[in-house]
């Protein structure tokens, strides 16, 4: 699934619609650049679940745990994790149980020790705003983008994927 995400608003609001879809759980890759907009997607994420305060990246304490409306919910950013290991240290697997809601920035540095996510979004800079690639890796993620690709608030982000294209319709 490919999105547009003109402004900063788009990307709360996916970040609602995702947080609503995910029912409290699951694992979420956020993977982009340095300012793709991943800390915002979460902080739409979170308002999901009823946070309505500032959303400060945890670049330096690896995690910042939620508990919103009896759910759980567990930011990481793994930007500057020097060996995955480290996350074994700081209690990593008891941090990604079934029953809470994990949103990992930066997943390629915890490569080995992580395991799969239900979604792995990709965000990269557009033309106006931001896209983002949403990907299932497990059976719940392909339920979780169906959700989404339902939800009538993404419709105007909604992309048609270059693949999508079938026989000889060329409309928009």
């Amino acid at each position: 699934m490919l999105l547009r995400l003109d402004d900063e608003a788009r990307q709360v609001s996916l970040g609602e619609c995702l947080g609503r879809a995910l029912e409290g759980r699951g694992l979420v890759y956020l993977e982009g650049e340095l300012g793709a907009g991943k800390t915002t997607l979460a902080r739409g994420v979170l308002r999901a679940y009823g946070h309505r305060g500032a959303v400060k990246s945890p670049t330096y304490t690896l995690v910042e745990p939620y508990e919103l409306d009896g759910v759980r919910v567990h930011h990481f950013d793994l930007y500057r994790l020097g060996d995955p290991e480290e996350l074994e240290f700081i209690g990593g697997r008891d941090l990604l149980g079934e029953d809470v809601l994990c949103l990992v920035e930066w997943p390629g540095r915890g490569e080995g020790w992580l395991p799969e996510p239900d979604l792995r979004i990709a965000l990269s800079l557009a033309e106006v705003g931001r896209e983002a690639r949403l990907e299932a890796c497990t059976a719940r993620g392909e339920q979780l983008l169906a959700r989404l690709a339902a939800m009538p608030e993404l419709a105007a982000s909604l992309r048609k994927e270059p693949d999508d294209a079938r026989g000889g319709d060329t409309a928009p």
